[in-house]
């Protein structure tokens, strides 16, 4: 059954007498259909229409005040009759969205002429209401429009007018506002950075143990503790960015726990590398090491689930590899500085990932100059770190492998810029 357009809530304190001749003034005043409840039924009947509809409410402000807790009121004006409420009811009634208060005691026409009233407050109540999400709204798509406009700029060193231009056509190829293309845009950009900074921590485990190792075996160890400290400033400022971001809107708590697990993995190998150098030490920093690995690669894996973006693929693909010619020149160099065998049989599952990776980069679809040209010194510089390996029982040997080692780190950090930077990646 259809609601009517007017519901009449008359307080605990009428009788039906009074009830009556509420109906006969607003029947008098033209409003033949009318919906009379009292008390604890008006709170189920209020909220039940889906339609807009006048509500008046004939009590005093405090009872009126206190059947509005907790209850959903229809889409309409209110309008109360009864006592003139106090000023801080009124400010109350108002927040609560009451149109109007009125003496219980109007005729037909000046009851009808009240209620008109109302419902005018509320409808330019509701325009004003509109106006302003709408203007909120338009402000919001402009802020990201010129978050975007950034990104691209900055990435793909154009200007502001061509970064326009392409956000506009992205945007009417994929059939999406400026605005919410923009903000995909925005926080691609951000996932991919966070992925780049989250696959340094992983190539930064690896890289302090190897330098570790050659302080230790004196191997270009003065250049290797310059290293080490850039490599733990290098670490805290990547955590430090990774905790800045927000929380995502998914998967929020894997991506908590993985943040707080490679927090304190990075404090415990901190603390392994402030120990005097020996054997014992460094087994100590490597077992860290590997633990900060771990957690690494478990927070890229909640990163990649919370942003829901496969293209990170590839910079996830790129980023391996720096943690892998690191950990390559660690073990080689564990292995022949402890004498560990162990170490030594694990190289060559190293050297297949390695080079199937390198392979799958080559031939993937996204490429540029610039990708192309860095590849193909990574084959090379790989080619010099395979003899130094062949001759790690020499020191000429173990140094052509660390050297390698960080030329092909150079290398792969500008190819994972790179990839970040590309255009498909940030508007996949």
């Amino acid at each position: 059954m259809r609601p009517s357009p007017l519901l009449a809530w008359l307080g605990p304190a009428l009788d039906d007498a009074q009830a009556a001749s509420w109906q006969l003034r607003l029947q008098e005043g033209g409003h033949a259909a009318v919906d009379m409840v009292h008390g604890a039924q008006a709170l189920n009947q209020v909220g039940a229409p889906a339609a807009p509809r006048a509500v008046i409410v004939v009590a005093n402000a405090p009872q009126l005040l206190a059947a509005l807790q907790g209850h959903t009121w229809p889409g309409g004006p209110v309008s109360l009759f009864g006592p003139t409420p106090t000023h801080a009811e009124a400010d109350a009634l108002l927040a609560a969205g009451v149109s109007g208060w009125w003496p219980d005691t109007l005729s037909a026409s000046a009851l009808n002429a009240a209620l008109a009233l109302d419902r005018v407050r509320w409808q330019q109540g509701i325009d004003a209401s509109t106006q302003l999400d709408r203007a909120r709204a338009q402000l919001d798509e402009r802020q990201w429009v010129d978050r975007a406009k950034g990104v691209l700029m900055s990435a793909r060193g154009i200007g502001e007018n061509e970064a326009f231009t392409l956000l506009r056509g992205a945007a009417m190829h994929a059939n999406l506002r400026m605005g919410e293309l923009s903000r995909s845009v925005t926080e691609a950009a951000r996932w991919a950075d966070a992925m780049n900074r989250a696959g340094q921590l992983r190539m930064l485990s690896q890289r302090l143990a190897k330098l570790a190792v050659q302080r230790w075996s004196a191997l270009d160890a003065r250049r290797a503790r310059t290293d080490q400290d850039e490599a733990l400033r290098r670490l805290a400022d990547n955590l430090t960015h990774l905790q800045a971001l927000p929380a995502p809107a998914t998967g929020s708590a894997p991506w908590a726990s993985a943040l707080a697990t490679v927090q304190q993995a990075s404090e415990d190998l901190s603390e392994a590398l402030s120990g005097r150098l020996g054997a014992e030490m460094l087994r100590r920093v490597d077992e860290r090491a590997d633990t900060l690995l771990a957690a690494a690669e478990q927070l890229i894996v909640a990163l990649e689930a919370a942003s829901g973006r496969r293209a990170l693929h590839i910079i996830n693909l790129c980023g391996r590899q720096r943690m892998r010619v690191q950990r390559v020149a660690k073990q080689a160099l564990l292995a022949q500085s402890l004498g560990d065998a162990g170490r030594q049989a694990s190289l060559p599952a190293l050297l297949d990932d390695f080079e199937a990776a390198l392979r799958e980069l080559q031939a993937a679809p996204l490429s540029s100059n610039d990708i192309r040209e860095v590849l193909h010194a990574a084959n090379d510089e790989w080619l010099h770190l395979l003899r130094g390996l062949h001759q790690l029982n020499q020191e000429t040997g173990r140094l052509t492998l660390s050297q390698a080692s960080d030329k092909l780190l150079s290398l792969f950090e500008r190819l994972t810029a790179s990839y970040e930077r590309s255009l498909q990646v940030i508007m996949a």
